[in-house]
């Protein structure tokens, strides 16, 4: 089995399925392809928010805060989006004719990806993010971290872009 990892911001499109597989067209051995998509961790940005209104009384205006946030219910919505954006995926990658899974995770993207490829004896990482021009000039993006640390070949590739906002995929599952 040839194990291919891809960690991605959004869900993917079958445009970005259909890039994916093209990648692997010659593999002869059986392909599965396992995604991955972080997501925030919602006790993490209420903590930090706390954390942000208590210096803004000596720095600048406080931000906006609600009295009744609930992070129990925004880590529920959080996973909701996260659970919906792999299962996108994962239909899109099965509907190229190969096996596919997936999970979501609020840990540190990278932290997760060196684990899972690690787990699943991954032959190969694939890292699909919006275009990130000053991370990836400074070489703190998703990509460059995971070819310092993982021991297989990481290509990067650029998502494309939704057809639909009921597609599952969509802005702020994580916070990269």
């Amino acid at each position: 089995m040839y194990d291919v990892i891809v960690l991605a911001e959004q869900a993917l499109t079958p445009a970005d399925a259909a890039e994916v597989a093209s990648l692997h067209e010659s593999i002869e051995e059986p392909l599965h392809y396992h995604v991955l998509i972080p997501c925030e961790n919602a006790q993490l940005r209420v903590e930090t928010a706390l954390g942000a209104l208590a210096a803004s009384e000596v720095l600048a205006a406080p931000p906006v805060v609600s009295d009744h946030l609930d992070a129990k219910q925004a880590q529920e919505e959080i996973n909701k989006h996260a659970d919906n954006a792999v299962t996108v995926s994962t239909a899109a990658l099965e509907a190229t004719g190969h096996a596919a899974s997936g999970q979501f995770s609020p840990d540190d993207p990278i932290d997760l990806l060196e684990r899972v490829s690690r787990e699943r004896q991954a032959a190969e990482v694939i890292v699909m993010t919006r275009p990130h021009v000053v991370a990836e000039f400074f070489h703190v993006d998703w990509t460059s971290k995971a070819r310092r640390r993982l021991g297989v070949p990481v290509l990067h590739l650029i998502e494309h872009e939704p057809l639909d906002s009921e597609s599952g995929s969509g802005q702020g599952i994580t916070g990269m």
